[in-house]
């Protein structure tokens, strides 16, 4: 009985190191697909970003011509809805993977053909909040980081602002209830009342942290009384603090 053990035993061996060889595999699949779906993950989590970044823009282009645009004027009606074509078809550029300089340029040089179209008393007033509409679309692009200038900067560690730092990023982050709120928006907007179910806060105790996730620029707000959506800004931090975490293993 004794011979029969020991003469199995390198099969036992053979067997173990064959399930153990296995069980890597296996491991390497499971992270693989892991992997897999935490890309297709990322990968929808932009898609609903960029949507909802693009009703934002859409929102707000109508919203700045109702509320800024003179009025009276004869020619109010005509040049809203050249307006409005112009900021919406420089607002597709934020579904692009990235816009070249030599486009912005073309764009806001047809702004000044449109200025020629049209000159009456108070022009300045409407050509400069579509301008300034413009520019917030830019901005958008830039945080996006698919539209660079042509001026380069250089990165260095004593660039780094440590008042900015604590101010728009390690204060906003600094609670619990804030990274429930940023993930809940990760892939949808959401209401008042539906982050006060979510966070357990309340009235002014919920105001009071999406106030700071507002004034960090790590969320923002449809309109007055309006859905929050998360900013690019926010949804970079929530996979910055991913990362960490995942170092942290």
């Amino acid at each position: 009985m004794d011979n029969q053990y020991v003469s199995s035993d390198p099969e036992i061996v053979y067997i173990k190191d064959k399930l153990n060889s296995m069980h890597r595999d296996i491991k390497r699949i499971m992270e693989k697909s892991n992997q897999e779906y935490l890309d297709i993950m990322l990968s929808s989590f932009k898609d609903d970003f960029l949507n909802a970044v693009h009703n934002y823009m859409k929102d707000d282009i109508q919203i700045g011509l109702d509320k800024r645009m003179v009025d009276p004027c004869p020619m109010r009606d005509t040049c809203k809805s050249l307006f409005t074509e112009y900021l919406e078809k420089n607002a597709l550029l934020l579904r692009e993977n990235s816009v070249s300089p030599e486009i912005i340029e073309k764009n806001r040089a047809d702004l000044g053909e449109i200025r020629k179209k049209v000159n009456l008393e108070n022009c300045d007033t409407c050509f400069g909040e579509v301008s300034g509409i413009f520019e917030k679309q830019l901005n958008l692009m830039d945080s996006l980081q698919i539209y660079e200038s042509k001026e380069s900067h250089k990165h260095e560690l004593s660039d780094i602002n440590e008042d900015l730092i604590v101010k728009d990023i390690l204060e906003p982050l600094s609670n619990k209830q804030r990274i429930q709120i940023l993930k809940a928006m990760a892939s949808e907007s959401r209401t008042f009342s539906s982050l006060s179910k979510l966070t357990g806060l309340r009235g002014g105790n919920l105001l009071f942290h999406i106030q700071k996730l507002l004034e960090g620029d790590l969320i923002l707000q449809r309109h007055e009384r309006g859905d929050y959506m998360i900013t690019k800004k926010g949804f970079n931090l929530l996979l910055l603090l991913l990362n960490i975490q995942e170092n942290l293993d």
